[in-house]
């Protein structure tokens, strides 16, 4: 018997290889302002925010009047490298086996739907999710919103659906939603960090995430 109704996963980090290319256009936007960049630590933390959150958390002596002109820099940057981002080995075949096994499949991501969109018909992934839920449709992680929606959507219960994500956002999202989480540990946030927001398990790879499912969910 199944464990999960719903699986929800994060995008950036989780599903898609694009850490190091969100951690360089957010430095690449600091510089164009003129600002002292943050530290790459600093950067990544802040992946899987709403970008205005994750602007105002990197950049706060920032006047609040140029965040706009940063976010500008910041879809600038990452779009021209955008085309050269991979999903993380395995991952069509994990969401193909969780669809065989009845799951329903759900997104919640900190980018904006319009990012989302690009990417899911770029990778030919849209047809394996029920339900979407973005950062500009939602409050940003940790708030519970994303999670609560879905789970109505799908008409799951929280004690029926896995939230699996690469940074304490996402598990403490989960948390917030009285929902189950898995931590990845090959994305923005380190093993060390996650394991401390008590996920159920922490995991290195796509294919040892199959695994814990196969078992699991």
């Amino acid at each position: 018997m199944k464990n999960f109704d719903l699986v929800v996963f994060d995008w950036d980090g989780t599903l898609m290889d694009s850490a190091a290319a969100i951690v360089r256009a957010i430095l690449a936007a600091s510089l164009d302002l003129g600002l002292t960049p943050p530290t790459e630590e600093r950067a990544r933390h802040v992946i899987g925010l709403g970008l205005d959150e994750a602007l105002r958390h990197v950049v706060p002596g920032l006047p609040p009047e140029r965040y706009p002109e940063m976010a500008d820099g910041y879809r600038r940057h990452y779009l021209s490298c955008q085309h050269e981002l991979v999903l993380f080995p395995g991952v069509e075949n994990l969401l193909a086996r969780l669809a065989e096994r009845g799951c329903q499949l759900a997104v919640a991501t900190g980018k904006s739907r319009r990012g989302l969109d690009a990417a899911l018909d770029n990778f030919n992934l849209r047809a394996h999710f029920r339900a979407l839920r973005c950062a500009d449709q939602c409050l940003s992680k940790p708030h519970p919103q994303m999670l609560l929606e879905l789970m109505q959507e799908c008409g799951v219960a929280p004690g029926r659906t896995l939230m699996i994500g690469d940074t304490t956002h996402d598990l403490e999202m989960a948390r917030n939603a009285n929902v189950a989480a898995i931590g990845v540990c090959y994305g923005a946030h380190v093993a060390s960090v996650l394991r401390a927001a008590s996920p159920l398990a922490c995991v290195d790879s796509v294919a040892e995430l199959n695994a814990w499912l196969e078992i699991n969910a």
